[in-house]
């Protein structure tokens, strides 16, 4: 996934690399000046001149190891950067193209958790596969080409030997961190989760006064990291000790063999300061390695839950050669419809009505009849299990999603607000819109009076899920939201189920004003506000059992009637009281 990204800002990365090789090339350089300054000042070779161009190129190279070494990271910082933006558009636009049922099924703390740490984990991989791993085996190479051309063999084989020790001990050990690094963060995601799932229902911890028993339940998953966290800290330790003990046993061997060089006047105090210098730079970046690794592959065990989700499967998408919704009115058919959020549990039974293009169609029935699911299914947020259902004529399956659901404003019976201002909440119906378009959809749904009371009016914010308004107010701004959208098919999920009864007659007449020209599917408890349909169907257990206009299903005698006989006494007993 990273390649193409990469190979986008192949130039910036050549560069990158060009860069990385000056720097080393010059890492390498400052040892082998340094050893031409001892040589030059030893007092045997009777040097008169202080070595002034050795002591100028000692520091000019050590400025170019720096220089380079940051326009390198300057360089590519736009590729790490834009590679972390590319995946996390992916990732959102991905969780947003997944069915409902992923969505309802999620752990919305736990999901964003894996999100932030993969986004990390990116930067961290390129940066330490670029520029730790690649400097260190450059670095590497040429430490023992210098080696081999200037010192005797045991010096070269004494570095391979203690480099391939460290690299195989290190993989190794990370090798058996990475699973405790992994159940780290699956209980840091849970503890996450816990958290933020608590905080989201506020009210309900405070409605039954159990703030020490989330904290304690809190607690629990954060001990349960705790303990993952120590014994990933504990084996941490026990990586850089084994680390350490490699090193420091080549080094004590490298430099016995210099001393005894110099002993033996085969070697100049110059070349043991060589040894030592070249000894340092090696193991200083190999020691680096030993956390770019650790890094790495912390870096894709992090990467690997966010990854897991763009793998998730698409439980509904476009057909290939998905056609657009045509233009004008839309009807909309419900043909012989099955279907079942889950298998075993089947929610609709061979359900089948049309609603004529422009005409109003009510669905009534008591909770858990499939009213609302017939909202969703026209959404398509899920495929039926059989039947069909079309939109203008033609199979829902075979139109694109996005033509069909711009068609379509709902004002569901749970209205569900972003953490921003009124204003925004009504745009979001049509994002473009003009202040005057917001007021004007505002007006229709009689809530322009009520905004522009506030101290901030538009501007105000409605808080997390929108809870610093009313019932009534959020419904309100759903109806809002809905006309701004104009769309040619209307969907009202019980849409006045949190008004008042004087606030609904308010309303009422707007409502009818927004469906008016419309194909529009009521969804509705509150039969008073239905009796104008065209069609008014009655569900039972998910199926239609009676079907007709208000006053065919009033002489039916049937469900309808009954339904309509107990609201009148419900009504004339509230009007009484």
């Amino acid at each position: 996934m990273l390649a193409p990204l990469l190979w986008e800002y192949r130039g910036r990365v050549a560069l990158a690399l060009v860069l990385l090789v000056l720097a080393k090339v010059a890492n390498l350089g400052v040892p082998l000046a340094l050893k031409g300054i001892v040589d030059g000042l030893s007092p045997d070779r009777a040097v008169l001149v202080v070595p002034v161009a050795l002591l100028a190129a000692y520091g000019l190279l050590r400025l170019c190891s720096t220089l380079f070494a940051e326009l390198r990271d300057v360089v590519f910082v736009r590729v790490a950067q834009r590679s972390i933006r590319r995946v996390a558009l992916a990732v959102f636009r991905h969780l947003h193209s997944l069915s409902l049922r992923f969505h309802l099924d999620r752990q919305t703390g736990g999901m964003s958790r894996d999100i932030e740490r993969g986004t990390r984990g990116i930067s961290t991989l390129l940066n330490y596969m670029l520029f730790s791993i690649i400097p260190v085996v450059l670095e590497f190479i040429l430490v023992a080409a210098v080696l081999i051309v200037r010192f005797d063999w045991r010096f070269a084989a004494v570095t391979f030997a203690a480099v391939a020790a460290y690299v195989g001990f290190t993989i190794a050990v990370t090798e058996w961190r990475t699973a405790i690094r992994r159940q780290a963060n699956e209980l840091d995601s849970r503890a996450n989760t816990r958290a933020v799932d608590s905080l989201l229902n506020y009210e309900t911890v405070k409605y039954f006064n159990n703030e020490e028993f989330e904290a304690q339940r809190y607690d629990r998953s954060l001990a349960r990291y705790e303990e993952a966290a120590v014994r990933t800290e504990a084996s941490l330790g026990l990586l850089n000790v084994g680390q350490s003990a490699i090193i420091a046993v080549a080094v004590t061997a490298l430099m016995v063999f210099s001393a005894q060089g110099v002993a033996d006047r085969s070697l100049t105090i110059g070349d043991l300061v060589l040894v030592n210098a070249l000894l340092i730079q090696l193991y200083i970046p190999l020691n680096f390695l030993g956390m770019a690794y650790r890094e790495i592959k912390q870096s894709t065990t992090d990467m690997d839950r966010m990854f897991a989700l763009l793998a998730e499967h698409r439980e509904v998408e476009d057909a290939p050669g998905a056609t657009e919704l045509p233009a004008g009115a839309l009807a909309i058919r419900f043909d012989s419809v099955d279907f079942g959020y889950e298998p075993s549990r089947r929610i609709l039974h061979a359900v089948s009505f049309e609603v004529p293009a422009g005409a109003k169609v009510a669905v009534v029935g008591h909770s858990g009849s499939g009213k609302s699911t017939l909202a969703r299914l026209l959404y398509r947020f899920y495929d039926v299990q059989s039947g069909s259902i079309s939109v203008g004529g033609t199979d829902l399956r075979e139109l694109r999603q996005g033509s069909l659901r711009a068609a379509i404003g709902i004002v569901p019976q749970d209205t569900v607000l972003f953490n921003d201002t009124i204003g925004y909440n009504i745009r979001y119906g049509q994002p473009q819109a003009s202040d005057e378009q917001v007021q004007a959809a505002a007006r229709a749904a009689r809530i322009h009076d009520f905004v522009a009371s506030l101290p901030e009016g538009y501007d105000t914010r409605v808080g997390e899920r929108g809870l610093k308004l009313s019932g009534g107010e959020k419904q309100r701004v759903a109806i809002a939201r809905a006309v701004l959208k104009s769309p040619r098919i209307m969907i009202f999920d019980e849409a006045t189920s949190a008004l008042d009864s004087e606030t609904e007659k308010a309303i009422q007449g707007e409502l009818e004003a927004v469906a008016a020209g419309r194909t529009t599917l009521v969804i509705a408890h509150r039969l008073s506000t239905i009796v104008d349909a065209s069609l008014i169907l009655v569900m039972e257990q998910g199926r239609i059992v009676e079907r007709g206009t208000h006053r065919e299903l009033l002489a039916a005698a049937g469900a309808y009637a009954q339904m309509w006989a107990l609201q009148l006494e419900e009504r004339s007993g509230g009007e009484a009281a």
